[in-house]
């Protein structure tokens, strides 16, 4: 509170971003966590706008106007407010408090370590230990003859900045991997991100290696060679280099680079392309500002749409994803991937193989592990990517935006493969930049450690869990087979994400999916078939076919108050059939695709996610646990 040197200002105007529609007149309010603009309306009715201070990228004090003095603020969820103060004294109050509000210096500062949604200790502890990388690693298969678990880097000395977890193969010693990792960028050896059961392959990720010019490590090469003897069925293992070839030369010549094809065996060289971090955030830079045009000609928008490139990388990135899963399974090959540090490239394209190679992780939970597997515990730099810290801003970049933006392209393709819909998405990518749970705090596994986050903050996967019905796709239908996605990346199937581009901007229509729509149209169904469930029960009781638990029940006419509801069995729901559309053609789904039945219990009168909500409560992750095992054993 000691930031805030004015925490009330009256008479602040909201310009709306459509020149032709009236701006708001309210008062603004700045918490320790939150900014709030209240609007009185006409019918003395509040409209309240909450925006966190961990959501603000920028405040940008414009040139004083005939009509007062005007403040703009961007938010990393693409949210815009431009107010408009009366006085310069008070815009000046507000933009120096936002300034330090929204830039913490150190990590105690960042609204987790605030948060409390009323858990006692054994709750914290079961919503941390309720995703576990160790458990998905068992469901792959591991350990086997070819892949094990390993704790060799339990207390971080191989690598500081991998989990302590590894898959890594039977037959490396320890020599063989301590040697590898001294040669690779920052330690990151070969290590294992996906073993495909049925091709025996598997999808490993690493940094460039410290080759330069003519350097070589005996030891990094027996480490590829264990890889590709762990899988029979192929006499070769593809190395794939995410970045532009001109890049990783340049990087060479700094003693860094990329694999030589004569000192390793029966390796195949490729790269893929994808721009770095800089290029990336420039990137949405431009789409940013093509969003903010005020009533653009259609000619203008597409030009700058295409100028930004944007699409364009989110391109690349799923050419590099489809690529490793076709690998993987058409060619029943491993492959070996890694960029630069092995944190950003490497992490988008191997989730992406993976989501397309594995029907798990297009579950609710399903991506919650994968998000803890490739991003959090093997090194993703949230805090820097995305700003949580005043630090570097060189070091910012929309990487993981991009990763859930292909997720979102897949689903547009492929509507009824994917458990979750697009909300689900975006409230994933708002509690990121919210720091408002632990689990995107930190750079690395090591540093969470360090800083004590799993004492001292809360783990955001039980919240999703419990909301889950507010993130369920009605077209979704579960596959017993584990199909692989062929998605299509011609150009012209990549779409503009109005959802979260334009998510704040009321004056977009129409709305880009009717998903949303047909979700509540199923809850309100649910909900009504288990009412008719009731009174149907209800009847029985008064007509004697069923006994009365709780006594006798009243007629209508004798009830003088209100009935008390009766807990009913959740109500089992059938989605039917449904064909993902492709182009607005119906294309049958892969064999052994069946129908999906869902129980479901949504609340029609549910709403989004408030970050001031203190009812936050894990639902029981035993009986999610009892589940998993029963779903794993099956």
């Amino acid at each position: 509170m000691e930031h805030i040197i004015t925490p009330k200002v009256e008479y602040v105007k909201l310009l709306n971003t459509y020149p032709e529609k009236k701006s708001a007149l309210g008062t603004l309010y700045l918490t320790a966590t939150h900014l709030i603009y209240v609007e009185q309306t006409n019918n003395n009715t509040r409209t309240e706008t909450w925006v966190l201070h961990h959501h603000i990228m920028s405040v940008e004090k414009l040139p004083l106007t005939a009509s007062g003095c005007p403040l703009l603020i961007c938010c990393k969820t693409f949210q815009l407010l431009h107010l408009l103060f009366q006085r310069e004294r008070d815009c000046q109050d507000v933009f120096q408090s936002l300034l330090r509000l929204s830039q913490p210096v150190k990590e105690e500062e960042l609204y987790a370590f605030l948060y409390n949604p009323h858990q006692n200790e054994v709750d914290r502890r079961q919503g941390w230990e309720f995703i576990s990388v160790a458990n998905d690693f068992s469901r792959m298969g591991l350990s086997n003859e070819y892949w094990e678990i390993s704790h060799l880097n339990k207390n971080y000395e191989i690598c500081s900045t991998y989990p302590s977890i590894l898959g890594l193969p039977k037959n490396a010693s320890v020599a063989v991997v301590t040697g590898s990792a001294k040669f690779r960028s920052r330690g990151r050896l070969p290590v294992l991100s996906y073993y495909h059961k049925d091709t025996k392959a598997a999808l490993c990720r690493c940094s460039q290696p410290l080759s330069g010019l003519t350097s070589r490590c005996v030891e990094d090469e027996q480490m590829l060679q264990a890889i590709s003897q762990a899988n029979s069925n192929c006499p070769f293992i593809y190395v794939v280099d995410t970045r532009p070839k001109l890049n990783a030369m340049a990087n060479r010549a700094a003693g860094k680079g990329y694999e030589n094809e004569d000192n390793y065996s029966n390796i195949r060289f490729q790269f893929q392309g994808i721009e770095n971090i800089h290029v990336m955030r420039n990137s949405l830079q431009k789409l940013l500002e093509v969003c903010s045009m005020k009533s653009p000609s259609m000619s203008d928008y597409l030009t700058g749409l295409e100028n930004s490139g944007w699409l364009r990388h989110i391109k690349s990135v799923m050419d590099a994803g489809v690529f490793l899963a076709k690998a993987v399974c058409d060619e029943r090959a491993s492959v070996l991937v890694h960029c630069s540090d092995g944190w950003d490239r490497t992490a988008q394209v191997c989730s992406l193989a993976c989501i397309l190679l594995d029907p798990y992780y297009r579950t609710i939970k399903g991506l919650m592990v994968l998000i803890e597997k490739e991003w959090i515990s093997f090194g993703h730099k949230f805090s820097h990517r995305c700003g949580h810290l005043d630090t570097d801003p060189k070091e910012v970049s929309p990487v993981f935006t991009q990763f859930l933006e292909c997720v979102w392209q897949l689903s547009e393709q492929l509507p009824c493969v994917f458990e979750f819909n697009e909300r689900y998405l975006i409230e994933i990518h708002n509690q990121v930049y919210a720091c408002q749970y632990g689990n995107f705090i930190g750079n690395c596994q090591k540093e969470r450690l360090d800083v004590r986050l799993h004492e001292k903050t809360f783990s955001l996967w039980p919240y999703l869990l419990k909301n889950q019905h507010l993130y369920r796709n009605p077209l979704y239908r579960r596959s017993l087979e584990s199909t692989v996605l062929r998605p299509s990346t011609l150009p012209l199937h990549f779409k503009f994400w109005c959802g979260m581009y334009n998510h704040y901007d009321r004056g977009m229509h129409p709305k880009q999916s009717v998903l949303d729509q047909l979700l509540s149209l199923t809850q309100k169904q649910v909900e009504g078939e288990r009412t008719m469930t009731e009174l149907q029960r209800q009847l029985a009781v008064a007509d004697g076919v069923l006994p009365d638990p709780s006594g006798p029940i009243n007629t209508p006419a004798e009830q003088d108050g209100p009935s008390e509801k009766t807990p009913t069995a959740p109500v089992v729901q059938s989605n039917g059939s449904c064909a993902p559309l492709i182009n607005g053609d119906a294309e049958e789904a892969g064999p052994g695709a069946e129908k999906c039945n869902e129980k479901e219990g949504a609340d029609p009168g549910a709403t989004e996610h408030d970050l001031t909500s203190s009812e936050d409560k894990p639902v029981s992750v035993e009986t999610e646990h009892s589940k998993e095992e029963e779903q794993e054993s099956s």
